[in-house]
């Protein structure tokens, strides 16, 4: 284990990061809110701790191997968390306790959009908007931000982006050097938040709105500077841009650009995990917006229409916005939709849930054994495309869903441990583990109404869920640690 090395790489990363802590002072003197010191003293401790770490360790530069990867990433999050609750916590917000700041701040820079905060529209724009850079920081990973912007990692960088990057398959590169990789994925996720503020801004939000909802709806994270979400702004226009970028989101961003560089729509169509995840929710929207006709639950049609659509693709891509409260929609349908985040979008995108990816591999796995069964001396290749998948992929899934149902079951078994009602438990983990922000029960509104012993398991969730689980568990294995 490189310690020296792993110390130096967490104070780089923190001094990095301190900067983010600079914008809100900007937007502070634009729109006169009073509130510049919190930011300058998370900057200074930020940046100063970062500091102290790295002066001593300056001079070790070995390679990192792959445990070492693991836990800059995981040290990382949650020290990165901890620092992102400073503003929080300094601004002394009314109500808000250091649970509450330490829940916003891992909401935030997961992208789950889980939301303890309450009269958003009497906060300073200083704040409003750095809850809102969180999401934009998380959604593609500061880790992969790092690895774009430090070619000072070396080959060692690339033990990052492996331990960072959601999804089973974790090798593929955009292009030769994980460097250019990793710039290239923000490259693209730059330009759809600029072409979605933009669409916003046009649709009628203000600049700012338009920068804040924008941040959030790329990164599928689901903060909104609005107690009421999506529903202040009372437009079918806004809320079907919503739904059209959190899909954008929710896609590889390696297929958004092949796309790019190809100049050919029809790549999206012959990848066969974008058209299983676009008719799994266009199933969902159907089926929504069927029963929510047949319950009459909108006087309006068309509200039906737009909110089954807007909602459904909300936790479809792990998003966390929400128009109209809709663990109030009758039947089953709040535990379908919720059923859609556990799933949640496609492998190399914003999005948190299992992936698609696995989903495909489970049923092909699931329809080979079947096989297996009339013809057991037969062999059956499992292809995904054109590509005949080695064993250990196979494996490496059904191990992962294992696993995440095993932590799934502990942790709502703990939350309701605690006092909560199960619809609530359900519907708080649900929304935490797959990253996707809006629950069921009593939280459908705000996730204050937890206790605080459920706020930590809550935290816990998101940052397993935002890691994959696998990225966080291995360091509690005795093999992790042994030499």
């Amino acid at each position: 284990m490189q310690i020296k090395t792993i110390l130096r790489l967490l104070g780089l990363l923190l001094m990095i990061y301190s900067f983010s802590m600079l914008p809100p002072v900007g937007i502070n003197w634009i729109y006169h809110d009073g509130i510049i010191g919190p930011f300058i003293i998370a900057f200074a401790a930020t940046f100063l701790t970062g500091l102290l770490l790295w002066i001593p360790f300056r001079k070790h530069h070995a390679e990192l191997k792959i445990r070492d990867g693991f836990l800059v990433v995981v040290l990382f999050w949650v020290i990165l968390c901890a620092f992102g609750s400073l503003p929080f916590i300094l601004t002394k917000i009314p109500g808000v306790s250091f649970t509450n700041a330490i829940f916003e701040s891992v909401s935030g820079l997961t992208t789950t959009g889980a939301n303890t905060f309450y009269h958003l529209d009497r906060m300073s724009h200083a704040i409003l908007y750095y809850r809102q850079q969180l999401h934009f920081l998380g959604g593609m990973g500061i880790i992969v931000l790092a690895v774009a912007i430090l070619p000072m990692l070396g080959v060692g960088g690339m033990q990052l982006y492996r331990a960072e990057t959601p999804g089973p398959i974790k090798d593929a590169k955009l292009a030769p050097r994980v460097t250019e990789t990793a710039k290239t994925l923000w490259y693209i996720y730059i330009g759809l938040i600029v072409f979605c503020g933009l669409s916003y801004w046009i649709a009628g939000m203000n600049p700012f709105d338009a920068v804040c909802e924008a941040f959030s709806t790329i990164s599928t994270g689901g903060f909104s500077p609005h107690d009421a979400n999506l529903t202040y702004y009372h437009s079918n226009t806004i809320d079907l841009l919503c739904s059209f970028f959190m899909l954008s989101g929710a896609v590889n961003f390696g297929l958004h650009f092949a796309v790019v560089q190809s100049r050919n729509l029809k790549l999206y169509f012959k990848d066969i995990e974008f058209r299983s995840y676009i008719f799994l929710w266009l199933t969902a929207v159907v089926i929504v917006i069927a029963a929510l006709l047949y319950h009459h639950t909108y006087q309006n049609p068309v509200d039906a229409i737009v909110k089954g659509i807007t909602n459904t693709t909300s936790l479809a891509a792990t998003a966390g916005y929400s128009d109209g409260d809709f663990g109030a929609w009758p039947t089953f349908v709040p535990y379908l939709i919720m059923l859609m985040a556990l799933i949640g979008g496609c492998a190399g995108s914003t999005a948190g849930g299992l992936k698609i990816i696995r989903l495909n591999l489970m049923i092909k796995q699931s329809m080979r054994e079947l096989k297996k069964l009339l013809h057991p001396k037969a062999i059956y290749s499992i292809k995904f495309g054109e590509q005949i998948l080695p064993e250990y992929i196979i494996q490496a899934m059904w191990g992962y869903i294992a696993i995440y149902i095993g932590v799934y079951i502990i942790l709502l078994m703990a939350t309701i441990a605690t006092g909560t009602d199960v619809t609530t438990a359900y519907g708080a983990l649900s929304a935490c583990i797959t990253n996707a922000g809006a629950g069921i029960g009593k939280v459908s509104l705000t996730f204050d109404t937890l206790n605080v012993t459920s706020k930590w398991i809550m935290i816990f969730a998101m940052i397993a869920g935002r890691l994959e689980l696998l990225t966080l568990l291995v360091l509690f294995t005795p093999a992790f640690w042994r030499r």
